[in-house]
C-alpha cells in the first residue's frame, strides 16, 4: 500500500522557486509598489509615440509647428528632471511622485483639448515640465530602501517594466488611435494620475530624516563632484546615439525604400528582446563590475549602429537592432546603480534629477543632430558618427572606471538602514 509519505513529490515548483529567488527575491514591498505604479503608467504611454500624427492630422498643424511643439515638450522635460529632483529632497520623495503624476495626468488632458498654436504650446510646455518631475523622486525611493548591492538588480527591474508596460502600449495605442486620438489622452492621464495615488496610499516617504545637512549646497555642490558630472556627460553621449532607433531610424530606412510598417516591425524587435532576456541576464550582470559592464554595453551598441550603415532590408534592419538592443540592455543593467552609489542620502533627488536630464537632452538632441548627419553625410555618415560616438563614450567609461570602483567600495562599506 503507498501512503502518503511514498507519494512523488513534483521538485519543478522548488526548481522555479530556486530560479526566482536570485532574480527577485529579497526586495522590500516599497520597492514593488513602486515596480507596479511603474508598469501601470508605461501601459498608458500612448500620446508621446503619436503626438506629431495628432497634431498634424487633428489639429492642423504644419510639420514645423509640430516639430516645435514636440521641441517644446521636451524642453519642458530638461526643466521637469531637475525641478523633480530638488523637490524629491526638499518635500519629499512621496509628495513630488505624486504632485507630479497627477499634475501629468491634469496637464495631458489640457493638451488634448487644446485648440490653436498658442494653447498647444503651452499645454506642451506645461506637460513637458510634469511628465518626467517624478522620475528623480521615483529613483531616489529606489536607492532610499534598497542597499546598494541590491540596487542594480531592482533598477533592472524597473527597467524591464518600463519596456514591457511600452510595449503593450504601443499596440494598445495604434488600436485605439483609429476610435479617436481623445482615447489616448485620457488612458495616459488615468494611468498617471493611478500611479501617484497608489504610491501616495501605499508608500510611506522614504526621504532620510537625519540628511539635512547633506542637502545643503543643492545642485551646487552636485555639479562639484566631477565623477558625476562626467559620467552624466557619458550618459547624454550614449542616449544621443541610442535614441537614434527612435527617431532617426525611420527616416534612413525610408532611404532604403522601406516604409513606416517595415520600420514598426523591426523596432519591435528591440522591445521583444529586452522583455525576453533582460530578466534572464540583470541579476548576473548586476554581480559585475559596473564599470566594465557599461563599457561591454557601449561597444555592442557602437558595433550594431555601425553594422546599420551596411543595412539595405527589413531583414539586415531587425539584425542590428538585435545588436544594439544587447548592448542596451547590458548597460541598463547597471546605469541608474552608479548614479545611487555616487549620490549621498540627502542630494538622491538632485543626483538622480541631472542623471535624468542625460536622457532628456539625448532625447531632444537626437533627433536634431541625426537629420543633420543624415542630411549632410547620407545613411553611412549617421551610422558611422553613431558608432564612433559610442566607442568614444565606452572609452571615457573605461577612464572613469577606477573614481566609479572607489565610491561602490565606499558605498558598500557604509551601514545602509531605510527609515
Amino acid at each position: 500500500m503507498t501512503t502518503l509519505e511514498d507519494t512523488p513529490v513534483d521538485p519543478a515548483p522548488g526548481r522555479f522557486a530556486a530560479f526566482l529567488r536570485p532574480k527577485v527575491g529579497g526586495l522590500p514591498r516599497t520597492f514593488w509598489v513602486l515596480w507596479a505604479g511603474t508598469l501601470l503608467n508605461r501601459l498608458g504611454t500612448m500620446v508621446e509615440p503619436f503626438l506629431g500624427l495628432y497634431l498634424t492630422t487633428m489639429r492642423g498643424l504644419s510639420l514645423t509647428q509640430a516639430g516645435m511643439v514636440m521641441a517644446v515638450l521636451g524642453a519642458g522635460s530638461l526643466c521637469g528632471q531637475l525641478a523633480g529632483g530638488a523637490l524629491a529632497d526638499r518635500i519629499g520623495r512621496r509628495v513630488t511622485l505624486t504632485l507630479a503624476t497627477v499634475g501629468t495626468g491634469a496637464a495631458m488632458l489640457a493638451l488634448g483639448y487644446a485648440e490653436g498654436l498658442a494653447a498647444i504650446v503651452a499645454a506642451a510646455l506645461l506637460l513637458g515640465l510634469l511628465l518626467d518631475m517624478y522620475r528623480p523622486a521615483s529613483q531616489a525611493m529606489v536607492a532610499d530602501v534598497i542597499s546598494p548591492g541590491d540596487r542594480p538588480r531592482a533598477f533592472g527591474l524597473l527597467f524591464w517594466a518600463v519596456n514591457l508596460g511600452w510595449a503593450v502600449a504601443m499596440v494598445l495605442g495604434g488600436t485605439l488611435a483609429r476610435q479617436g486620438f481623445l482615447w489616448l489622452f485620457w488612458i495616459d492621464a488615468l494611468t498617471c494620475a493611478a500611479f501617484g495615488l497608489l504610491v501616495w496610499r501605499a508608500v510611506p516617504e522614504t526621504r532620510a530624516r537625519g540628511a539635512r545637512a547633506e542637502r545643503a549646497g543643492g545642485f551646487g555642490r552636485v555639479l562639484r563632484d566631477r565623477v558625476m558630472v562626467a559620467y552624466v556627460l557619458v550618459t547624454l553621449v550614449y542616449t544621443f546615439v541610442l535614441m537614434q532607433g527612435m527617431t532617426t531610424m525611420p527616416l534612413a530606412m525610408k532611404e532604403a525604400g522601406l516604409g513606416p510598417q517595415d520600420y514598426g516591425l523591426a523596432i519591435a524587435a528591440n522591445g521583444v528582446l529586452i522583455i525576453i532576456v533582460q530578466p534572464l541576464v540583470n541579476a548576473w550582470l548586476a554581480r559585475r563590475d559596473h564599470s566594465l559592464v557599461m563599457v561591454a554595453g557601449f561597444v555592442l551598441v557602437a558595433l550594431g549602429y555601425g553594422l546599420t550603415a551596411f543595412a539595405a532590408s527589413l531583414a539586415a534592419y531587425t539584425a542590428t537592432i538585435l545588436v544594439w538592443t544587447l548592448g542596451e540592455i547590458t548597460a541598463a543593467s547597471v546605469l541608474q546603480a552608479v548614479v545611487a552609489d555616487l549620490a549621498p542620502a540627502g542630494l538622491r533627488g538632485r543626483y538622480s534629477g541631472l542623471y535624468g536630464m542625460a536622457w532628456s537632452g539625448g532625447f531632444l538632441l537626437a533627433p536634431l543632430g541625426g537629420t543633420q548627419l543624415l542630411g549632410a553625410g547620407g545613411v553611412p555618415a549617421l551610422w558611422l558618427t553613431c558608432a564612433g560616438l559610442a566607442l568614444g563614450a565606452a572609452a571615457a567609461q573605461l577612464a572613469l572606471a577606477p573614481a566609479l570602483r572607489r565610491r561602490r567600495a565606499v558605498a558598500l562599506a557604509t551601514p545602509f538602514s531605510s527609515e
